[in-house]
């Protein structure tokens, strides 16, 4: 598989996550305990914001030469931090309680802060590429 392929399975997947995390249902809804969609929704926004985070300094690093890999990765960080941006937005302004009430205020928020970052990252990339070339 092609360099550009696999770039765009991922950015495929972090769709699918981001789709996933939107249509979460309560645990408690289904009567079952443990860990329900009040953490795990926005601490797998923060996880996919931190995928993004990861991939744009990657891109960062090498967005000086190289083929293009830089652009790609650039474009899969600001995938990722929008859906974790959006997802982590989204549970923050329907979180009924506040912090430590479990239903994952503050992982909203490192959510958002992370695909942020990530964001950040990959215009940063993106700058530095179309300014270099």
């Amino acid at each position: 598989m092609s360099v550009s392929g696999r770039l765009r399975a991922r950015l495929g997947m972090l769709v699918v996550a981001g789709v996933c995390l939107l249509g979460m249902t309560p645990a408690s809804a289904a009567g079952r305990t443990g860990i329900g969609s009040g953490r795990l929704v926005p601490t797998l926004a923060a996880v996919v914001g931190f995928i993004g985070m990861v991939l744009g300094g990657m891109a960062l690093s090498r967005s000086g030469g190289g083929i293009g890999n830089g652009r790609r990765r650039a474009f899969v960080a600001g995938a990722a931090g929008i859906i974790s941006v959006t997802v982590g937005t989204l549970h923050a302004a329907n979180s009924a309680g506040g912090f430590g009430t479990g239903n994952g205020l503050a992982g909203a928020i490192v959510a958002m802060s992370v695909g942020l970052i990530a964001i950040v990252l990959g215009g940063l990339v993106l700058a530095r590429s179309h300014h270099a070339g």
